[in-house]
């Protein structure tokens, strides 16, 4: 069975695409994103989310920039932390996109 990391259906979440398995919307995770969390941090603190679809919805993000124009930045990357080269090693190769999904914490 494949799974649909990202799904939209009018009678869930208000038809807000969503994360599989959790109640976290594309939008809020990238709230998340934007307040500074790290793969690490969204993890920790929603232990339903999965690596691979916080990927898949910063790759949806991207894929739908003006629905989420808010959270690009002019060049184009996603606003806040992504993953780190490390953690989108195992990733397939639509979500190790650079930029949008990988993209190191700024140096405090």
């Amino acid at each position: 069975m494949t799974i649909k990391w990202v799904q939209a259906d009018p009678l869930v979440m208000n038809g807000e695409p969503f994360c599989y398995g959790t109640r976290l919307t594309v939008r809020n995770i990238l709230e998340l994103r934007r307040s500074g969390y790290t793969l690490t941090h969204m993890l920790k603190d929603h232990p339903e989310l999965r690596r691979m679809g916080v990927a898949a919805a910063f790759a949806y993000a991207a894929a739908n920039k003006p629905r989420y124009a808010e959270f690009f930045e002019a060049d184009g990357s996603l606003v806040g932390p992504g993953y780190t080269a490390e953690e989108a090693a195992g990733l397939p190769s639509q979500y190790r996109l650079p930029g949008v999904v990988i993209k190191a914490a700024p140096k405090a």
